[in-house]
């Protein structure tokens, strides 16, 4: 069985180069011999080694090494995981023991499934160079490593520059090792590292259970890129609810007050910039290229958790689809990869193996049945952001078609509404009141084309070659302010009509794009406005089982009457004497006063303050009323701000 095969690649330093070694067993060996050549130090990059047979296959994965070439030769290994402990590259030694069976050649600090190959990644600098060629003892089943031989023809034993040709050994028999493209890839990501930065980020939250205070800060970091135009990108949720941000380039140690120009919540990027000049310094802007196709090689760069250097890993796209973006709680085009995503990697660039730019890192997937599933925000949405701010000097966002629409894949639905053989479209269920297409589309329309792009039965257009994305892909491209032409089918006739975006909110907003809560206190009844942060605030990550079901109801199917309506509770109530008997509410919805049906939060804090009958009366969900005498009301609410150390009885967006 061929257990390990030395692939020797040539790195020039004055009159010597380096030797390197590659075996399948996560070890290496380097040895210093005198160059037999003159010429320039080619370009090295990430050397993907298949196995050599079948027998190896799970234990070795796939063998990918990372080499660059420098003034100084400087060797870093990118090995796979599963043959890496934890804090050194020390392998165990595993010496039989008598009348027992030998032990596996995988370090003992790792828990590995044998199965489940561990995608390659590394950390930069953490492999140290050093002339000795002793290697770690398999002696269980490894026969000793031999040198490699010397050879007349020192082409024989180099890697080839072309990733069509094949890596020969020292008799000339081809292994059959073809270089993948990722070969080349590395060569070009190199240079584009520098780019990428560390983004620290204090952050102080606001509590939206307690709204009129903020949350202790915290700190965390995660990465970011340089782009054109002196601007850094990186992701939303890296500089949420921000009080400061900095950034540190690599190989630096001086970190650089960073101002944030743009967030983009739905897309989940962010926009950056630093007034200090010696930061743009020998820094070159990370250039963007097309969307990749499925199977393309990319390389994930940033500063995850593990270690403070950068880091590297590396994949293939696996799908390309409209996705959820967890933090905007949207759906637009999306990366999948197999590269590991973790912690401290978002806002990092994806290259492909021109070293251009196809994506920012933002999430991955955490499942006991799903392994390496990593997403990866592409250039069309990060076209669109960049675009969308320099349009109109700030962040827009991503308008969307204010219909929920039915598939019509039956073909007696389709018949039922006049539908020919030849016609095929999606039928409106709902229209968004707020919204431009209140006016011209009606329920029961069927969509049968945007902009001229018909839309197939199940909500689909063509993508590219051999693939279909949901028609909402179409919609993304627009701006606010922007038309299209909509195709309908009512009543087995065709009209068209052309649609103007605006901006839409959902009546229970999925973020407060950074401001703080509003509340409004009367006589120790908190009031303030339902939103998916202040559910979660609530009930935790999972508000979704938690919360209480007319709310999570309104949270899914209820559409805004009015671009204004907010859905007010009261959130709880804080105890005094003039409240007794109503303790217990908790976050019941409040629909009228005195009468009046309440629209808003602010719009309540008017009548209230302005209200001069007897008495407050409100009326609650579930047929619950709440009663206060008004003098005795107002008289207390000064009282039970001051016991609770509230600065004010109303946020201050409710006092203009």
């Amino acid at each position: 069985m061929v257990s390990s095969m030395y692939i020797p690649i040539r790195t020039y330093d004055s009159s010597n180069y380096l030797q390197f070694a590659i075996d399948f067993h996560g070890t290496s060996r380097i040895k210093r011999q005198r160059s037999l050549l003159s010429e320039p130090s080619p370009p090295l990059g990430l050397v993907k080694t298949p196995p050599v047979t079948s027998s190896l296959r799970h234990r070795t994965a796939t063998g990918v090494f990372l080499l660059f070439a420098t003034s100084q030769p400087e060797i870093h290994s990118l090995t796979p995981n599963k043959f890496l402990p934890k804090t050194t590259l020390k392998m165990v030694d595993n010496k039989r023991k008598r009348g027992r069976k030998p032990k596996s050649g995988v370090p003992e600090t790792l828990d590995l499934k044998p199965s489940k190959p561990t995608s390659p990644s590394t950390s930069i600098e953490d492999l140290p160079l050093n002339n000795d060629t002793t290697t770690s003892n398999h002696h269980h089943h490894l026969r000793r490593r031999r040198k490699p031989p010397v050879h007349e023809n020192p082409e024989k034993t180099l890697v080839s520059a072309s990733p069509s040709r094949c890596i020969e050994n020292g008799n000339g028999n081809s292994n059959g090792l073809l270089l993948d493209s990722v070969v080349m890839a590395m060569a070009r990501v190199v240079p584009a590292m520098d780019a990428v930065v560390k983004v620290f980020c204090t952050h102080t939250e606001p509590n939206f259970s307690l709204p009129w205070q903020r949350k202790r800060q915290f700190s965390s970091s995660s990465s970011g890129f340089v782009i054109s135009g002196r601007r850094v990108l990186t992701n939303a949720h890296s500089v949420e609810h921000y009080t400061q941000v900095k950034l540190k380039k690599r190989g630096s140690d001086t970190k650089y007050v960073a101002t944030v120009l743009a967030i983009g919540t739905e897309c989940d990027i962010a926009l950056l910039t630093v007034e200090d000049d010696e930061f743009w310094e020998d820094v070159s802007p990370v250039e963007f290229g097309e969307l990749p196709a499925l199977q393309d090689a990319v390389t994930v760069v940033g500063y995850p958790i593990g270690g403070d250097t950068i880091s590297v890993t590396s994949g293939v796209v696996s799908r390309i689809e409209i996705l959820s973006y967890v933090h905007g709680s949207t759906e637009l085009l999306g990366l999948q990869i197999d590269a590991a995503i973790n912690s401290g990697n978002s806002g990092g660039p994806a290259f492909n193996d021109k070293g251009n730019c196809v994506g920012i890192a933002f999430q991955s997937l955490k499942h006991e049945d799903a392994e390496n599933i990593g997403y990866v925000i592409p250039t069309p949405v990060i076209m669109h952001f960049i675009q969308d701010y320099k349009k109109n000097g700030s962040y827009t966002g991503f308008p969307i078609l204010g219909v929920e629409w039915q598939k019509m894949e039956n073909p007696d639905l389709r018949k039922s509404t006049g539908m020919k053989d030849n016609q095929k479209g999606v039928r409106i269920r709902r229209i968004d009141p707020t919204s431009p297409e209140y006016k011209v589309l009606k329920p029961s329309d069927i969509i049968l084309s945007f902009d001229g792009v018909d839309i197939a039965n199940d909500g689909t257009v063509p993508f590219r070659h051999g693939e279909r994305i949901g028609f909402s892909y179409l919609v993304s491209h627009k701006y606010t302010g922007d038309t299209a032409q909509i195709k309908v089918l009512r009543e087995s006739k065709i009209l068209k009509f052309n649609i103007k975006f605006e901006s839409h909110r959902k009546l229970i907003p999925a973020h407060n794009k950074g401001r703080p809560p509003s509340y409004y206190i009367i006589a120790g009844l908190v009031f303030t406005t339902v939103s998916v942060p202040y559910l979660r605030s609530e009930y935790g990550k999972d508000y979704g089982y938690d919360a209480p079901v007319k709310l999570l109801d309104k949270l899914l199917h209820e559409l805004p009457k009015s671009a204004d309506e907010q859905i007010v509770v009261i959130s709880q109530v804080l105890v005094s004497d003039i409240n007794i008997g109503y303790e217990e509410i908790v976050n019941t919805q409040v629909l009228a006063f005195n009468g009046q049906q309440v629209k808003n939060l602010k719009s309540l804090a008017n009548m209230v303050e302005s209200c001069t009958d007897d008495y407050l009366k409100f009326e609650l969900e579930y047929q619950q009323i709440v009663v206060l005498q008004t003098k005795n009301a107002k008289a207390a609410t000064v009282d039970i701000l001051s016991t609770h150390c509230i600065p004010s009885a109303m946020s201050d967006d409710l006092k203009t």
